[in-house]
């Protein structure tokens, strides 16, 4: 029997252990993380993840923390799988990180109006999203655009067009009212 061996690079340090291992996470890509994780397994074993009302609640709950203060790191392991698996839903339902950084508060707030849009009860009610929605900074449906266009020119040619326009202009010249009594 032939025993293969893999060659070993002498200079590189092993972590110690797994979580050193592991690249630093966001919050938001730690809980996709376990979310795909818990489905995986899910989907071996052939076992639901149905949470509980104490479970959905248990994720609001999260979900407000991190929206209220988004440096604060949160310990997602002491959470049972139900409980992460809808945080990542609501996350996901959402489509999109919570709020960190302003480019993910407009995200949100864009998706919002879609959504107030696409479920209005009324015309008027549409029509007040829409408009929201088309004022918002890179949607800018309702923005009074106008353009200038640069040219750049050799020195030469613009001494030439100016002397064209300036052979165009007549000139009168008229003579001050007391010049003309003076003389």
């Amino acid at each position: 029997m032939l025993v293969l061996v893999p060659d070993i690079d002498e200079a590189i340090p092993l972590p110690a252990n797994a979580a050193e291992a592991l690249p630093e996470l966001t919050r938001e890509e730690e809980i996709q993380m376990r979310a795909r994780t818990i489905k995986l397994i899910s989907d071996l074993t052939g076992t639901a993840i149905i949470p509980s009302k104490e479970n959905v609640d248990e994720a609001e709950e999260l979900a407000r923390q991190m929206m209220d203060d988004p440096k604060k790191r949160i310990e997602f392991s002491k959470y049972p799988n139900e409980t992460m698996a809808y945080l990542a839903g609501l996350i996901q339902q959402s489509n999109c990180a919570l709020v960190e950084d302003l480019s993910e508060l407009k995200m949100y707030v864009v998706n919002k109006l879609l959504y107030e849009v696409e479920h209005a009860n009324s015309a008027k009610e549409r029509i007040v999203a829409l408009t929201k929605l088309g004022e918002v900074d890179g949607v800018d449906a309702f923005k009074k655009r106008s353009e200038v266009t640069m040219q750049i020119k050799p020195i030469e040619e613009v001494e030439k067009e100016l002397l064209q326009v300036l052979e165009g202009v007549e000139y009168t010249v008229i003579e001050p009212k007391n010049a003309a009594n003076n003389a």
